[in-house]
């Protein structure tokens, strides 16, 4: 039956009616906070290519992932920074144990053992070329990268993560990481493969941050086509059979048709990833109007977990939470 007899208003009539029918609620225990760390000590440095993050480490570090904690936010995804002079054509500081993201994680497992610590896991951020894997003859060698990231995961683990992210989109990386993570003694480490992780432009303001944007891309040849839809829902059912724990869809906001699917195609945790892009054209979007950004945030956010993300990496994690804790409505 229609009108008169079906009124859909009586349920949006009030505030009280609309929180008591809400279909999809965020929590702050949703959310994975990117942290981007560097081996210098003591730094908070402005990332002036992602507006309001910061470079950390040493005390700064733990200042703010206390403060993470304290919002109730569990996990936080770790980034290294590193300086022109200590990368090199192999990625050597990817399994460095002094390298930027172990010392962090020693750090924060010392102090803040409360959260969930994620390993970013890609070469990209420490070799001179700023591929995400190793070359040869002009091109990114799979086989040989995925030998490079089995000692860099283990590097991690032995620091102290409890995930490991491999972000590279190599074939075989889960394949090649879970048997050199069990084989290590390191059985109860997760691994959270970027599985269907797209060659987007919207990367652009992270690569700026960490210094890992290569002079000629060769992303398209590893990370899936804008217009690869069943491309990547393929990938993440490999990386399933291969024994992932977890998968991440990158980005978010223009890839929630893939995510609505691998929620309905696969019995897996599913994260997605709030990219540096996606973060920034809502601040650009509000420029003229600031208090703006916050309703679209969590617009956005909402959006996402209605598409099926278990969990959701956004640099808007600590202001969300906040609005959460206040019980602001979006």
């Amino acid at each position: 039956m229609s009108f008169p007899t079906h009124r859909p208003r009586r349920l949006r009539r009030t505030e009280e009616i609309r929180r008591l029918v809400r279909e999809v609620r965020l929590s702050p225990d949703d959310f994975v906070l990117p942290l981007f760390v560097t081996a210098e000590e003591d730094v908070r440095r402005p990332l002036a290519a992602i507006p309001g993050v910061d470079l950390l480490s040493g005390r700064h570090l733990l200042e703010e992932a206390r403060a993470v904690r304290d919002l109730g936010i569990p996990a936080v995804l770790l980034f290294g920074v590193a300086g022109e002079e200590a990368k090199d054509d192999e990625a050597s500081l990817a399994w460095a144990p002094d390298g930027p993201v172990p010392r962090a994680i020693r750090l924060l497992k010392a102090h803040v053992p409360e959260l969930v610590l994620v390993a970013d896991l890609c070469l990209c951020e420490y070799t001179r070329h700023a591929h995400c894997g190793l070359l040869r003859a002009g091109e990114i060698d799979n086989d040989l990268t995925l030998a490079a990231l089995q000692k860099a995961a283990t590097s991690l683990a032995e620091a102290g993560a409890g995930v490991i992210a491999p972000s590279g989109m190599m074939d075989g990386s889960v394949r090649a990481l879970r048997p050199a993570l069990d084989q290590a003694g390191f059985a109860g480490v997760l691994t959270m493969p970027y599985s269907a992780k797209f060659a987007s432009r919207l990367y652009g303001p992270f690569k700026q941050a960490t210094q890992s944007a290569p002079a000629e891309s060769l992303h398209a040849t590893h990370q899936v086509d804008v217009a690869g839809g069943r491309q990547a829902l393929a990938k993440i059912g490999l990386d399933i059979d291969e024994g992932a724990d977890m998968v991440t869809v990158k980005p978010a906001i223009g890839y929630l048709d893939i995510l609505w699917q691998a929620r309905r195609r696969f019995d897996v945790l599913l994260a997605a990833y709030n990219v540096s892009g996606e973060y920034n054209v809502v601040l650009a979007a509000t420029r003229e109007d600031p208090p703006a950004a916050h309703p679209l945030m969590m617009e956005l956010l909402t959006s996402i977990k209605r598409a099926g993300a278990d969990m959701i990496i956004t640099y808007y994690a600590k202001q969300a939470a906040k609005a959460l804790q206040r019980r602001e409505v979006h």
